[in-house]
C-alpha cells in the first residue's frame, strides 16, 4: 500500500437533483484530459441496501470505502473525487476511513427546490418522484448546516463544465 504520499480528496456533497454525479464525472474528465491520476468514487452506492444500514448504526459506507481505497492505494492513486450526498457533514468520518494523511477539499452544491424538482423529474419515473423530491428539501436543510469551510457552488442555471472548473481550482488541483 503506497503510504508515503498524502490522500488529496474533493468530497462532492448535496441534495438530490443537484448534479453531483454529473459534476464529478465532468471533474473526472477534467482531470483526465490533463493528465493527473485519480479515482472517482459514487459514495450514495457503498451503503445502498434495505434496511438502511446507518439507520442501525453500521458504519457500511465507511467500511466499504476504506476497502475500496486501500485497493486504490495500493494501485498507486493518491487523489479522489468522493461523491456522496451528506460527504459534507462527514468530512472526519470519511477521511479516518480513507486512513493515514489526508487533505481534503469539500463542496456543497446547491440548487433551489424548483431546479432540483425539474432535474428530479427528468431522471424519476413511476410512483417514487414525489417522495424523491420530498427527502431532496429536507436533505437541502440539513447540509444547510454544513461547516462554513465548506465551499458551497450554485448550480441553477451554470454548465457541469464550469461548475467541475470551480470545483478544481478552488481545491487547487488546477490553476485558474
Amino acid at each position: 500500500m503506497q503510504t508515503d504520499t498524502p490522500t488529496d480528496v474533493i468530497f462532492i456533497g448535496g441534495r438530490s437533483g443537484v448534479g453531483k454525479s454529473s459534476v464529478a464525472a465532468e471533474v473526472s474528465q477534467i482531470l483526465a484530459r490533463a493528465d493527473i491520476r485519480h479515482a472517482l468514487i459514487e459514495g450514495d452506492n457503498l451503503d445502498q441496501a434495505y434496511p438502511q444500514p446507518w439507520r442501525d448504526g453500521i458504519k457500511l459506507a465507511e467500511q466499504n470505502l476504506a476497502a475500496m481505497w486501500k485497493n486504490y492505494r495500493a494501485a498507486g492513486y493518491s487523489r479522489l473525487i468522493f461523491t456522496n450526498s451528506v460527504s459534507v457533514l462527514q468530512i472526519a468520518e470519511l477521511s479516518a476511513a480513507l486512513g493515514g494523511e489526508t487533505h481534503s477539499s469539500a463542496v456543497l452544491l446547491t440548487a433551489t427546490d424548483a431546479t432540483a424538482a425539474h432535474r428530479l423529474s427528468q431522471r424519476e419515473i413511476g410512483s417514487a418522484l414525489d417522495e424523491h423530491i420530498g427527502r431532496s428539501s429536507l436533505a437541502a436543510r440539513r447540509l444547510d448546516a454544513a461547516n462554513e469551510a465548506v465551499v458551497r457552488i450554485a448550480t441553477d442555471d451554470r454548465t457541469v463544465a464550469e461548475i467541475a472548473h470551480e470545483i478544481l481550482v478552488n481545491a487547487g488541483w488546477l490553476s485558474a
